[in-house]
């Protein structure tokens, strides 16, 4: 699947509301690796933050796969961050990868920032790594990268409630400069494959809008995982989408799933509300 790409923060992490098993045993990994590579899936989504998810990629063996990792923060300064990238070269075992992202937007806040920035663009012409980008969360962020800087890939949070970045032409802007989009967070951290009796009480303030996507969903004879996953994928301005999963099965069924019809979306579906669209506010409700 062309567009799919594998996010791997489970592979070295208990991570997703919908994950009861933890972290995803090393067999498991391997067998999810091979099955995205038959179906044409080969870009991997990681970083040194995700526990030691490039450790268990590196045993495993990614050679065939093309890498995002990410950088550690810039607080304790450059030449950590850079060594931090060459600790990750050596983890998955690479000579490069094919992209390497700014972790934490805060960074750019930093004084020794353009510094920073000075040698990963150093990094990049000397052949370690093809692509300089930013991993993001807000559409305030992206806009403000757009101004300010140069860069060829994003990674930024989008799902079928938050149409933000299609109402405002960013996802144009983006196009039209040749930086590349990779979007995450496409089933709301599991939220959006949920029913009512499982989804947490915290989020019970917004019943309206879950009534509005159950009931499109039941008129429309779909899934919410065919919605989802549909919905991101025909994004004409995305290039890759983000999965993350817990076995081989599930990744088989995101795959099943993306093919055929998307009904037309109800503007109501669509909110702005950055209490729900961020996950980082979850914890304030």
């Amino acid at each position: 699947m062309r567009k799919i790409a594998l996010g791997t923060v489970q592979f070295g992490l208990d991570y997703g509301l919908t994950n009861p098993s933890g972290q995803v045993a090393i067999d498991e990994v391997r067998k999810i690796l091979i099955f995205a590579k038959k179906n044409e899936i080969d870009i991997l989504d990681t970083a040194s933050g995700y526990g030691n998810s490039e450790q268990v990629l590196g045993k495993i063996g990614v050679d065939n796969y093309q890498i995002i990792t990410k950088t550690i923060s810039l607080k304790n300064g450059v030449d950590r961050v850079i060594d931090g990238f060459y600790q990750s070269l050596d983890n998955l075992g690479q000579k490069q990868v094919e992209g390497l992202l700014i972790h934490n937007i805060q960074d750019i806040e930093n004084k020794q920032f353009n510094i920073l920035f000075d040698k990963l663009n150093k990094l990049k012409k000397e052949g370690l790594i093809k692509k300089i980008g930013f991993s993001t969360y807000t559409p305030e962020q992206v806009s403000f990268l757009l101004e300010n800087f140069d860069f060829d890939l994003i990674q930024l949070p989008f799902n079928i409630l938050d149409n933000r970045l299609v109402d405002s032409g960013m996802f144009k802007v983006l196009q039209n400069r040749g930086i590349e989009v990779h979007a995450r967070s496409v089933f709301l951290q599991g939220l959006l494959l949920m029913n009512e009796k499982n989804r947490p009480s915290k989020f019970r303030r917004w019943d309206a809008l879950w009534k509005t996507w159950h009931e499109w969903i039941n008129d429309n004879q779909i899934t919410v995982l065919e919605a989802s996953i549909r919905y991101v994928i025909s994004i004409p301005e995305i290039s890759k989408v983000l999965v993350g999963v817990d076995t081989k099965d599930q990744l088989k069924e995101i795959i099943v799933a993306s093919y055929g019809f998307l009904p037309n979306i109800p503007p109501e579906l669509h909110t702005t509300d950055v209490n729900l669209l961020n996950p980082s506010n979850w914890d304030r409700l």
